[in-house]
């Protein structure tokens, strides 16, 4: 037994809490940057992130002010209608950063944008997507919307200005709780600004709930806190909801109609169309595993991906 005392010691306690630190920093660091797997959590925690309080790391560009985008009616012959599918592809971060899949890289997302520039696609406002799957009004047959799943500050740094740069209209679902607290999402500022400028700022809850797990009342309140808080935030109304995870019940669409939601997305992975039921719209997953040819693929064949099945999560 003498011979091991020393496991007793003070230095040898010392040393084993030394080596120790470091394998336990990288654990709790891995935790709170990014969960790799996307059927286990969709939100991208950022490690240091503090709560901000000082209004001065509040900023944004004071360029654009002007709302310079309506609601079109198209006319011609290359139209499409409601009993047709139309890709609402499902984006989150757009960032240099590695080590998780909803994280594109500029360059690939840019090289997506030009090439739907190149192929004549025109981008849908969420006002049409929702005139084209209600009221059966015509549509481009080269119609795409682009969807951006929790409001990443990102979103503003990288997509916005790409986005601009093709003139297109997308869509961020931001998650409100999260709104002016944190440097990695997106602030009231640049609500204003993207919402002024061709983005639809829609609702995806208030603190991403699994809404699975709430109550019928837990749900309301959640849809109708941050349907609330953009509306307030943009000046305009927030008609449109996607559901975290993509995951609903019957309590969600119900909670959804009785908040003043006229149409919500979920996460199943194929093109939309009226036969998903306007609260439960399918949507179109890119992944930065994705090469042009796939992002093609799946913008050009609805069945791209016949495994995919209903309220599976894909994010």
């Amino acid at each position: 037994m003498r011979k091991y005392k020393f496991l007793k010691s003070p230095l040898y306690l010392t040393i084993l809490i030394f080596l120790t630190i470091p394998s336990v920093y990288l654990i709790i660091n891995q935790y709170l940057y990014i969960n790799n797997s996307i059927n286990n959590q969709q939100f991208i925690h950022k490690n240091n992130d503090k709560p901000i309080n000082n209004s001065n790391n509040i900023t944004t560009s004071q360029a654009d002010t002007k709302n310079t985008y309506s609601k079109r009616n198209f006319s011609g012959s290359n139209l499409k209608h409601s009993n047709e599918g139309i890709p609402v592809l499902m984006y989150h971060s757009i960032s240099n950063r590695t080590g998780n899949e909803i994280q594109l890289s500029k360059n690939l997302f840019e090289a997506q944008m030009k090439l739907l520039k190149d192929k004549n696609y025109t981008t849908l406002s969420l006002d049409e997507l929702y005139d084209f799957i209600n009221y059966n009004k015509p549509i481009p047959k080269k119609s795409v919307v682009l969807t951006f799943d929790d409001g990443y500050v990102d979103n503003y740094l990288n997509a916005y200005p790409i986005l601009k740069k093709y003139n297109f209209r997308a869509t961020i679902f931001v998650i409100t709780d999260n709104v002016d607290k944190y440097s990695h999402t997106i602030n009231s500022p640049q609500i204003k600004e993207m919402s002024l400028n061709g983005i639809d700022i829609m609702s995806h809850t208030e603190k991403h709930e699994n809404l699975l797990t709430l109550t019928y009342d837990k749900q309301l309140y959640s849809l109708k806190t941050s349907k609330n808080f953009l509306e307030k935030v943009t000046n305009k109304k927030v008609d449109y909801i996607a559901y975290p995870y993509g995951k609903w019940n019957k309590d969600t669409l119900k909670a959804a109609q009785d908040a003043g939601y006229t149409m919500a997305f979920s996460t199943s992975g194929t093109w939309t169309d009226k036969s998903d039921g306007i609260y439960k719209l399918d949507r179109v997953y890119i992944s930065s595993n994705f090469d042009l040819s796939e992002f093609e693929r799946r913008l050009t064949n609805r069945n791209y991906n016949n495994i995919h099945s209903k309220n599976m999560l894909s994010q």
